[in-house]
């Protein structure tokens, strides 16, 4: 435990770690004061997420970059699969398709984007290992052709009534979730030798012990989703304090948050030059939340949730995700990276941001 004290007394900003419990018992004491809960919850994700970002790296130290973003991927995204089962039981179906279209965009742009501006502003130019990046590319062009298949034909009028979007919905998540292992094999087992990232100097400062580290990981991915319920409970009311849409909370402010950990490890690796680890992060955790959270969401609104959920989006979000998985596989097909490319991919964002901010959808 040493080494995770000291990095508390000597890291400022995890004395916001004392805001964790303040952010259950108000939840508990005061339920309804809506936005301070959201502040409390906000305030309270950022130091779980630095201490997140020190023990994967840690990982990743022991495991490589590849093991080591798909690890950080996976634990982020259990955080968002926790909220959206919540979601689920009580048939909130628009809230949970949101939160995985705007979690997709946001990871593929906004991370990414992120990821190599600061990268950049450190080191002249980066490179990083374009097959892992081509490969999560083509996984979420896989899931987006998929998406776009109920939501064409229910626009399409081909289809008597929802039972069939729903069947059409149960056989494309079980395609994805067999898509998605598949990828894994190929990357991790029968072609790793493709997908393995750069060698690195050594850090000045030691990784964690890999016990120390993986203990940090679990505890802080648990209160990472407690707190993260508080933040969905409390932002819809918050949302329309500020002025803001759901459309925009769905898709930004939610993603933002409930990728915080994701994000504060991705930024780290891409200050210290190590870059696979940061794609590794943003496209795995984009293409891990098309091919696997949403299906298995979709198959399991059948056992939990009052009535099935089916993979129909509305357009905007079709071709939010679309436009930014293209623009993702362009950026990344060099294999080389500079601040001003992280710059583009932020301006995208920004256009999808500004776009839902004053032009929210209709109601469905």
């Amino acid at each position: 435990m040493n080494p995770l004290l000291k990095e508390i007394r000597h890291n400022p900003l995890l004395w916001l770690l004392a805001l964790v419990p303040v952010a259950l018992i108000a939840a508990k004491l005061a339920p309804t004061a809506h936005t301070l809960l959201f502040i409390f919850s906000v305030l309270a994700i950022v130091p779980l997420a630095a201490l997140l970002s020190h023990a994967t790296e840690s990982v990743a130290e022991k495991t490589g970059d590849t093991v080591g973003g798909l690890l950080n991927a996976t634990l982020g995204n259990l955080t968002e699969l926790v909220i959206a089962t919540a979601a689920l039981r009580a048939g909130e179906h628009e809230l949970v398709k949101g939160s995985i279209a705007g979690a997709i965009v946001t990871n593929t742009l906004f991370m990414l984007g992120a990821s190599f501006l600061l990268g950049g502003l450190n080191h002249h130019v980066q490179e990083y290992n374009r097959a892992s990046a081509r490969l999560h590319a083509g996984l979420l062009l896989l899931a987006t052709i998929a998406l776009l298949g109920p939501s064409a034909i229910a626009k399409a009028d081909l289809v008597p009534g929802a039972a069939l979007t729903q069947k059409l919905s149960a056989a494309l998540a079980v395609l994805l979730v067999v898509g998605y292992g598949l990828g894994l094999l190929f990357s991790l087992k029968t072609h790793r030798e493709i997908f393995a990232g750069a060698e690195h100097a050594e850090d000045a400062e030691p990784a964690w012990p890999i016990g120390l580290a993986l203990v940090t990981l679990a505890v802080v991915t648990v209160l990472v989703a407690l707190v993260s319920e508080i933040f969905v409970e409390s932002v819809q009311q918050a949302a329309e304090t500020f002025g803001m849409s759901q459309a925009f909370v769905g898709f930004v402010v939610v993603a933002l948050v409930g990728g915080a950990a994701e994000m504060a490890v991705a930024f780290s690796a891409a200050r210290k030059n190590r870059l696979d680890l940061s794609v590794g992060i943003a496209l795995g955790s984009a293409s891990q939340i098309a091919l696997f959270v949403a299906p298995v969401l979709v198959l399991l609104s059948y056992v939990i949730g009052p009535m099935p959920m089916d993979l129909q989006f509305w357009p905007g979000a079709i071709v939010m995700v679309f436009v930014a998985t293209l623009v993702a596989a362009f950026i990344t097909s060099g294999g080389r990276s500079a601040w001003f490319v992280g710059v583009l991919l932020l301006l995208v964002y920004a256009v999808f941001a500004i776009t839902l901010y004053l032009l929210p959808p209709q109601a469905q």
